[in-house]
């Protein structure tokens, strides 16, 4: 009954969340909730979008409560609402807790004000209290990285004994994937970032993190005279991040490496291209094919989850916009389609003329490509073509790990961001391998 309460909102790692600033949908929110509880069918239609009007009947919605309430009986409390940010929608949302079963209302928004995806779908389970490092092993330093005009608050993490000792210790720059991440790449309850960085520390090894610049400064995340591409959202400020890390007290200037995940691993050797002297590279959930192609991947298996007609004609409008991407520069490129996402025409321009393997293949510093084999976002296909790529680069190293998936968190069978909602840290025995990297150059 679940799958047909659901009309399909597709929120994936690799989706470009750029620098949108959506507006305060709450009071919105809060108006369609009020007419779903009291049945009014005709007046939560009347806030659809004409793609869900079209799927979506006035006695459909009416009726949605009244079959919650016979499958999970009354409602005891309704929690706070909510709201973020994803792929440029406002993403408003409250748990409701049932006599059987916890759920949660969740409603999208899309840039005029209209309801772009509705589901009722089970409540993530609360996040658990956040752990502080342990003080006898890890030391966390405030700090900023500065690029331009463009300051990013960031954290360096050290172990402890060895700062106290006086040696200087390898340093990882943490670079994140797509959207507007926080230092910490928070998703849901999960913090892989802060997780990889407490972790090496108490292996004996440095990390960086910082706010990305598209999480601190939203719409203005382009300098004046410049356009949205990959330099501009993710490339610039790793190397500024780099840069700080070799200046940073306690750090070896010599052994600083890039960490990026999902596209940040896909840009690391663009990164690695613009720094002399990197130490190496480590590539985690990177995609080896174009991004365009991942995301249509991405969005069909979203939809193969819950069926559904406004899934189905969301599949068919990207796929239609991305076959206009790989037209790009020709005479066939059609001006009247936008581009996924509504992201600009510099930006997938950047995407289309950026070849990841082959920027990887010219490099001679140490290299690792490490994949989740559960991950439905970044696939063993983009592990199998980092794989044939490199496969002449003694420098190039490679792992997968089963029972992981993109968020590097365990479990059985092909994911679902379901799972993203899970509290799951990072496993002990990837940060032993991302140590034993940066301790040797290669995981044999």
């Amino acid at each position: 009954m679940m799958r047909r309460l659901m009309c399909s909102l597709f929120l994936c790692l690799l989706g470009l969340g750029l620098c949108a600033q959506t507006a305060d949908r709450l009071p919105l929110a809060q108006c369609a909730y009020l007419y779903f509880v009291s049945g009014q069918g005709d007046n939560l239609r009347s806030m659809l979008s004409d793609e869900m009007q079209a799927s979506l009947s006035a006695d459909v919605l009416g009726g949605m409560y009244r079959q919650l309430e016979g499958q999970f009986g009354s409602l005891q409390s309704a929690g706070e609402w909510h709201q973020v940010e994803a792929e440029g929608l406002a993403v408003c949302y409250r748990d409701l807790t049932f006599e059987k079963y916890p759920l949660r209302f969740q409603v999208a928004f899309n840039g005029n004000g209209r309801i772009a995806g509705l589901f009722v779908k089970p409540a993530p389970k609360p996040s658990p209290v956040s752990v502080a490092p342990d003080s006898s092993q890890v030391m966390e330093r405030d700090t900023l990285v500065v690029c331009d005009a463009f300051r990013l608050p960031a954290t360096l993490t050290l172990p402890r004994r060895a700062v106290e000792k006086g040696r200087l210790v390898p340093c990882v720059v943490l670079v994140h994937g797509s959207g507007p991440h926080d230092r910490d790449e928070t998703i849901g309850p999960n913090k892989p970032f802060r997780d990889l960085a407490r972790g090496l520390a108490a292996r004996g090894i440095a990390t960086l993190r910082y706010d990305k610049r598209t999480f601190v400064y939203r719409a203005d995340c382009v300098p004046e005279g410049r356009q949205l591409d990959l330099d501009v959202e993710t490339v610039d400020d790793a190397v500024a991040a780099v840069r700080l890390a070799r200046t940073s007290s306690g750090v070896a200037a010599d052994s600083v490496y890039v960490l990026g995940h999902s596209q940040g691993g896909w840009l690391a050797p663009r990164v690695a291209g613009r720094v002399s002297g990197l130490a190496g590279i480590i590539l985690l959930a990177a995609p080896a094919r174009p991004l365009e192609d991942l995301l249509l991947e991405q969005v069909t298996y979203l939809d193969s989850l819950a069926p559904s007609a406004q899934g189905k004609a969301q599949v068919a409008d990207l796929q239609r916009r991305v076959e206009n991407v790989k037209r790009l520069g020709t005479s066939a490129f059609c001006d009247t389609i936008p581009f996924p996402f509504a992201a600009p025409r510099s930006y997938w321009a950047d995407i289309v003329a950026y070849r990841s393997v082959e920027a990887a293949a010219h490099l001679t510093l140490p290299l690792l490509v490490l994949q989740a084999e559960r991950d439905y976002q970044v696939t063993m296909r983009d592990y199998s073509l980092w794989r044939a790529g490199l496969l002449k680069c003694p420098n190039a190293s490679f792992k997968s790990y089963p029972r992981l998936n993109h968020l590097l968190q365990e479990g059985t069978g092909k994911a679902t961001p379901d799972e993203y909602q899970r509290f799951s840290p990072v496993p002990s025995y990837v940060m032993d391998d991302v140590a034993r990297f940066v301790r040797t150059g290669r995981l044999e």
